[in-house]
């Protein structure tokens, strides 16, 4: 268990990194910066790389996966929260460590976050209930998205696609965003859908790396 001073020393890391690698960067949503000011993001790392929760990149978590950059954290969930309102219930796809759940559920919203190794999804799972966050963790194919729990106003994708998921997009209610990496498993565009009463509208928002999205509408395991 932490104690009093090192909470305060975890503190004074996290408002530094809001400061310096999110509002210095131009991330200017207040709720973001707020809910990133809260979220406890060492408590998503395991103790060997605890120390590195609050550095300007992603970490290892194990089985292939990373937590993301606390900068590109703070992109994609400024850009869900664009979503038309009211914004309830959001779905985030690869679960990881249960940073990115946390984070929208700190913002209010209702989350459903799905994880293709069980492995991972125990973990986050207890390290989201053990900080007071009720996210619907499950495990399946986060490419086919959870067609029982749609429409979500907001789907954020914490991997690489080579192509927008169709599934995902369908799951989008009236108004909804879905944000997701596409491109090579090298190389990707951090992508905005908006579903439109015209059909669905489609927007670069700058490079981006990720680990791919396994699964039928993404790509294949190695």
């Amino acid at each position: 268990m932490t104690g009093a001073l090192d909470e305060a020393a975890w503190a004074a890391r996290r408002e530094r990194m809001v400061r310096e690698q999110l509002a210095a960067r131009g991330v200017v949503d207040e709720r973001v910066l707020g809910a990133m000011g809260r979220v406890l993001r060492h408590r998503f790392l395991p103790e060997r790389v605890r120390d590195e929760a609050y550095g300007d990149h992603p970490v290892s978590i194990g089985d292939g996966q990373t937590i993301s950059q606390p900068y590109i954290v703070a992109e994609m969930t400024a850009l869900a929260l664009t979503a038309a309102p009211p914004l309830r219930r959001a779905l985030d796809v690869g679960t990881g460590s249960g940073y990115q759940a946390a984070v929208l559920a700190e913002l209010g919203l209702e989350v459903v976050s799905l994880e293709r190794l069980a492995s991972l999804a125990k973990r986050a799972r207890a390290t989201l209930a053990e900080l007071g966050y009720r996210v619907d963790v499950r495990v399946g194919d986060g490419s086919l998205g959870c067609p029982d729990a749609a429409p979500f106003c907001a789907i954020v994708v914490g991997a690489a696609a080579p192509e927008v998921p169709a599934a995902l997009a369908e799951q989008l209610r009236p108004g909804g965003v879905l944000v997701v990496p596409v491109g090579s498993r090298g190389l990707q565009e951090l992508t905005v859908v908006r579903r439109t009463p015209d059909g669905f509208v489609r927007e670069g928002a700058g490079g981006c790396v990720f680990v791919p999205l396994v699964g039928e509408q993404g790509w294949p395991e190695r």
